[in-house]
């Protein structure tokens, strides 16, 4: 029958199912109003005769009465049942007797207009009975529902044990279901695809014509599971379940499947992102190895195809970039390496990616065809990296960007000591002007003056403020700063035309500018020495309080 089988998926029992029980048939129901909504499914029975039962309805229930808390006039009458309708019962059910010989036009018509299955019974009913049987039909569909998911999710264990992953689990969900299954991460970015059938659109499609149209919220009749991401209590979410309402609406038993589901999917990602993170670190600790000498450069080959890199006679180049301070050792690595491989993926070279997240690295070594590449690479590589970065959310607001550095292209010796020359570069890069990328071999003396801080920061604190200390202090206490024209001036190696010009000053601004700089240094501007210290100075300033 039909009726079961609405019965059968929704896990409860509707109106027309409840009227098919010995106990209400037994009082030869008749309805009266709201025939064409029969299929409404109960939640619960109640029975009650007073006047305000409405207030103590939560939805959902089949109300049983003999009428005496219906009202005596019409107007009573049409209030009691419109603030049922209100109230959102499945269905009111009256048992004709003293009260009513047959029920008021005034119930029957105010019914009607609110679309409220109405009934009346014409033989008195134990109305104990009708409870147990509905209830009882209620437990059953709701342990049927329960037999059902569990069955879907025997089916997804199965494929998992089977050597099957997410695409298996989704395919599952979306075969019981009849409708596209899809994971997405927790900023919405579609993950997996699964399709109801070979009968069914393709899931893409649909996923790119529903879901687009509705970035700020779940299509409607979507269903929605989150897939958790952390330890029990965490509350993080790794990615979430998406069912999008294609063939038909979801029903309840497709929500308890997917959440049984949505269990086995967390325990598959984190598996999967342990695994993914071991293989990352393993390839950045390869790669640091190399970095630091303790792999020879005629052994490198061999481990480098082991790790899937396979570049040939190809010119190598090493890549690192260095994130900003403060990102915690774990936690994101394993994404951000993923994103980061999945946007390297369109730049066309053997790629070896690793990461470092004790130091806050991500070292690589590329496979060019020519090292006239050198370039056009390096672009791509960058964009990718950054690309990655931002899809793995590793990019906190207010904190440095990261800072991409390309050493030179060679051979697997060459490649040593480029990843030794390039981690350290890019650390002494922080806090530079943000570039798409840095060539190492131009920040040379950026490193040096990171190592002396390193070594000795007093010293290098000493020499910027014997070079430029007056400045600084004529800086933090008038106007107009004289910092910024002198380091223009130094960039443009003392072209005073093309100075003036980009800090949009008149010749003679500048030269009164320029006087005033050399007054308060007591130095000569145009003596090589002077601008060699200055230079460092400048350079070094962001290494000292």
């Amino acid at each position: 029958m039909e009726s079961q089988g609405t019965q059968g998926t929704q896990g409860g029992i509707t109106v027309q199912r409840a009227l098919e029980l010995p106990g209400l048939r037994g009082g030869l129901p008749e309805v009266v109003a709201g025939a064409e909504r029969l299929q409404r499914t109960v939640r619960w029975v109640h029975a009650g005769e007073v006047p305000n039962i409405a207030s103590l309805l939560k939805g959902g229930e089949l109300l049983l009465t003999t009428g005496l808390g219906l009202g005596a006039r019409p107007a009573e009458q049409r209030v009691f049942v419109r603030k049922l309708a209100e109230r959102g019962i499945a269905a009111l059910v009256v048992e004709l007797g003293p009260r009513f010989a047959r029920l008021p036009s005034a119930i029957v018509e105010t019914a009607r207009a609110a679309g409220l299955p109405l009934v009346q019974l014409h033989r008195e009913v134990p109305f104990v009975t009708v409870t147990e049987e509905v209830h009882t039909e209620i437990v059953n569909g709701h342990y049927a529902l329960l037999q059902q998911a569990e069955e879907v999710h025997r089916r997804c264990t199965e494929a998992l044990l089977g050597g099957g992953g997410v695409p298996q689990v989704l395919s599952v969900l979306a075969e019981f279901s009849g409708n596209p299954v899809f994971l997405e991460t927790a900023d919405g970015q579609l993950l997996y695809a699964a399709g109801a059938g070979t009968e069914c659109a393709d899931p893409l499609q649909v996923w790119e014509g529903l879901r687009g149209q509705h970035k700020d919220g779940p299509p409607a009749g979507a269903l929605l599971v989150d897939v958790p991401g952390g330890g029990p209590g965490s509350g993080s979410v790794r990615a979430r379940l998406v069912l999008l309402a294609v063939e038909s609406a979801p029903l309840p038993v497709h929500r308890i499947a997917a959440e049984r589901a949505a269990g086995s999917l967390a325990v598959v990602l984190m598996q999967a992102r342990q695994e993914e993170e071991l293989a990352a670190r393993g390839r950045g600790d390869f790669l640091t190895d190399l970095a630091e000498g303790r792999i020879q450069a005629e052994d490198a080959p061999a481990q480098a195809r082991v790790l899937g890199f396979k570049p040939g006679e190809s010119p190598l180049l090493p890549v690192v970039m260095r994130l900003a301070d403060g990102l915690p050792p774990g936690g994101g690595w394993a994404v951000l390496a993923r994103a980061v491989a999945e946007e390297l993926a369109a730049v066309g070279v053997p790629v070896l990616l690793g990461v470092r997240p004790v130091e806050g690295r991500v070292p690589l070594l590329l496979g060019l065809r020519s090292e006239s590449e050198r370039t056009a690479v390096a672009d791509r590589v960058a964009a990718a990296l950054r690309a990655g970065v931002e899809r793995a959310g590793m990019q906190r607001a207010g904190a440095l960007p990261p800072v991409v550095v390309v050493g030179v292209a060679g051979g697997w010796a060459a490649a040593s000591a480029g990843l030794r020359h390039a981690a350290e570069t890019a650390t002494a890069a922080q806090g530079l002007i943000d570039r798409p990328w840095y060539d190492a071999r131009r920040l040379d003396i950026d490193l040096l003056l990171w190592r002396l801080h390193n070594y000795d920061d007093s010293a290098l604190a000493a020499f910027v403020d014997r070079a430029i200390g007056p400045l600084r202090t004529h800086d933090q206490r008038s106007k107009p700063p004289l910092l910024p024209t002198l380091q223009t001036y130094l960039a443009h190696a003392g072209r005073k035309a093309e100075t003036a010009r980009e800090l949009h000053l008149n010749r003679q601004t500048l030269y009164n500018r320029l006087a005033r700089i050399s007054e308060l240094l007591g130095t000569d501007l145009d003596d090589p020495q002077t601008v060699l210290a200055l230079s460092l100075a400048l350079r070094a300033r962001r290494h000292v309080a």
